[in-house]
């Protein structure tokens, strides 16, 4: 089937260009979950599973090289088990990103199926990690991070960057590096409320202040990367990341808006999925940035915030040189690890200082 043609609105507008290559899948088996975090972008209205077989048929239908289980507290889809094993049949690296509830769930050797285990943690104390979260998240958490050290499985710890903690991630990445462990960030998105949102001063200290106390494996923030001096980066959202949601439907970005496209529509389309509307609208580039210097490592910013926003034709908010400004960032580069989220989002990853 021949992918549909984008808009003319949007064949008229400067648009990233796909490599070819294969997939980075984030898969939302459920959006159930243990708890009730305030900040969290996952629907708490309804309950949404796909199934084993709407599984099967995604990972068929791209060529995938990572796959991690997010959204929800994958472990409540009561196929959770049966889609696992499912998954560690493929020749794919296999992620998992949970509160800990979920990892408790499985045997070690189900565990082994994990390339990387992540942990949800955003505060370095238990009093402010339980307190948001809910009593016990705290332990749960380090007895799950600890169980995976045994069996020999790495584990990422995962933050987000909000008004409550911008300043304080550096405390969080030192209480990751107890298991070797390197801290993932991603700026808080407006999902639900932007309640939690960063003002444009606070997104560039919370940077500031995180690189100066840690060491950079990744950074797929678009604005932050271009700040640092990094090169263009490969992949990222609307070129070789697709979100498949509990509600069976494809996304660009964990946190576009909107219900998505069904899945239908991948299982037809393949790879071509990336020039249907959304995925083009992810790639977009607002006018105004063509002639940016820091065009090629920027692309415009994050397209789900813009899009979120209902700004995508405008630089990102946290655009400093539509401001007249230039924000430099200063960072020491860890060494190079393998971690499959690095290339597949608009994240952060650093590790603590000795």
């Amino acid at each position: 089937m021949t992918p549909p043609a984008p808009s003319p609105i949007l064949q008229s507008t400067l648009v990233r260009p796909v490599p070819a290559g294969s997939f980075a899948i984030g898969l939302g088996l459920t959006n159930e979950c243990n708890l009730a975090c305030s900040f969290c972008y996952r629907d708490p209205v309804r309950v949404d599973r796909v199934s084993l077989e709407q599984v099967r048929s995604a990972m068929a239908s791209l060529p995938v090289r990572s796959v991690n289980l997010g959204t929800g507290e994958n472990g409540m889809h009561p196929q959770f088990h049966e889609i696992l094993a499912f998954l560690r049949t493929l020749p794919v690296k296999l992620t998992i990103t949970s509160n800990g509830h979920s990892a408790a769930l499985l045997a070690d050797d189900e565990l082994r199926a994990f390339h990387d285990v992540e942990f949800s943690l955003d505060y370095p104390s238990q009093l402010e990690q339980d307190s948001q979260r809910g009593s016990g998240n705290w332990t749960l958490i380090h007895q799950q991070a600890e169980r995976c050290m045994r069996v020999g499985i790495p584990v990422t710890f995962i933050a987000v960057m909000m008004k409550a903690n911008y300043l304080r991630l550096a405390d969080v990445a030192r209480v990751a590096k107890r298991y070797q462990a390197p801290l993932r960030v991603n700026v808080y998105q407006s999902v639900r409320s932007d309640l939690y949102a960063l003002s444009y001063q606070e997104y560039w200290d919370g940077f500031r202040a995180l690189f100066a106390e840690t060491d950079v494996i990744a950074i797929g923030e678009p604005l932050v990367r271009a700040m640092a001096g990094l090169p263009p980066r490969v992949g990222g959202c609307g070129v070789s990341t697709v979100r498949v949601t509990p509600r069976a439907s494809t996304q660009p970005c964990v946190y576009w808006p909107g219900v998505g496209e069904p899945l239908s529509l991948l299982l037809s389309l393949g790879s071509g999925v990336v020039e249907t509307s959304s995925f083009v609208e992810a790639r977009t580039i607002p006018e105004v940035c063509h002639s940016c210097a820091y065009l090629q490592s920027c692309y415009g910013g994050c397209a789900g915030r813009r899009r979120l926003q209902n700004a995508l034709h405008q630089p990102d908010f946290y655009c400093p040189i539509v401001r007249g400004e230039v924000q430099h960032l200063e960072v020491s580069m860890a060494p190079a690890r393998e971690l499959p989220k690095g290339e597949s989002a608009c994240t952060t990853i650093v590790m603590a200082r000795d």
